[in-house]
């Protein structure tokens, strides 16, 4: 009988990432509760799929049928809806990315799941796809230092990043209303950075870890208007460029992930999470101009991650809580270098 799975948050991340992948797998899972906080979203994606819906994360934790729960609310509600479920006795919880905000968060959410025997996975779309796999045997395999690493990024406007520069109430940074941002402010801007770090580029945490686990010094970073940024970074001898850029009516979506080694180039592009289009495409560069293009695989990041859910689930692989934990104070850490170091550039 598949596994009943409830979905607190009914925005995008629900309704285009999680429920159609779900639909791929329905003989392992099960929709059966979709929650939001009021917004009436919850329902329209319920009805179809015959499920529950409610208006509270609280009545979805107390729903019998509800096994296993996804967090894919607003991000400041992760940590606190993670430890939720485990107090709730669910088995399992696939929470989107950032799994928290603070470190403190992190330690708490990862010593619940830990204690309780709770299987967690983040969102980590990316880190999963089967191509990330095969760059990573590539370059493991070669064993030539890795030197520089770029991820570039161009999207299409996305409105839950427009609307978070106007969030920053528990900060203590005021945003102006209906009016450009204004990111003379230092500390608006080092807040906003911030939390773009914790958003889009925390697709890319985990494989920045494993190539360059060390993080020295943030060199430079700044916020690139309408909504985006850039940041350059040493990670011991890797040297680490970070751009992103979100803008109305924007091209078709790049998401490149380039690794420079001693002697080969490596790119990956990864495709909209939202289209469900196969995994990402690898292009191997070798110095002596030979490029080298590795297949697609059929299944996206998505897909594979809840095969990778469900293998923790039955006991067939390990719940990482050790990698989880790094990747969650990996990205803590970068994001907070950013902050200081767009507040000390002014």
């Amino acid at each position: 009988m598949p596994t009943g799975v409830g979905i607190i948050g009914a925005g995008p991340g629900a309704a285009a990432l999680h429920v159609p992948t779900l639909a791929r797998l329905g003989d392992r899972f099960a929709v059966v509760h979709v929650a939001d906080a009021g917004s009436g979203r919850a329902a329209a994606i319920a009805a179809p799929l015959g499920a529950r819906s409610s208006s509270s994360a609280e009545e979805l934790l107390a729903d019998p049928a509800v096994e296993v729960v996804v967090v894919a609310s607003p991000p400041e509600r992760h940590a606190g809806q993670v430890l939720a479920a485990v107090a709730a006795g669910k088995r399992g919880v696939l929470c989107e990315k950032p799994l928290a905000l603070a470190h403190d968060e992190a330690d708490a959410v990862l010593r619940a799941c830990r204690e309780a025997g709770v299987a967690l996975i983040v969102g980590t779309n990316h880190l999963h796809d089967p191509a990330w796999g095969r760059a990573k045997h590539f370059l493991i395999a070669r064993r030539e230092r890795v030197q520089s690493i770029s991820v570039t990024v161009s999207l299409p406007a996305n409105d839950r990043y427009h609307a978070a520069v106007t969030e920053f109430a528990d900060r203590g940074v005021a945003a102006p209303a209906r009016s450009a941002p204004d990111w003379s402010d230092t500390g608006f801007a080092a807040a906003v950075t911030r939390q773009l770090v914790l958003g889009p580029a925390i697709h890319d945490a985990p494989l920045l870890r494993d190539l360059a686990p060390r993080l020295d010094k943030v060199v430079f970073a700044r916020p690139v208007p309408p909504i985006g940024y850039a940041i350059g970074f040493r990670a011991g001898d890797v040297l680490v460029q970070l751009a992103t850029a979100m803008v109305p009516d924007g091209a078709e979506a790049l998401w490149r992930v380039s690794i420079r080694t001693e002697g080969d180039g490596v790119e990956i592009d990864f495709p909209p999470s939202f289209v469900h289009d196969g995994s990402a495409e690898v292009r191997i560069r070798h110095d002596d101009g030979r490029l080298i293009r590795h297949p697609r695989a059929a299944d996206d990041g998505y897909v594979a991650l809840w095969r990778a859910f469900a293998a923790a689930l039955d006991g067939d692989a390990p719940i990482e809580y050790d990698e989880i934990a790094a990747d969650a104070h990996y990205a803590i850490d970068l994001a907070d270098a950013v902050a200081d170091a767009v507040r000390s550039a002014a």
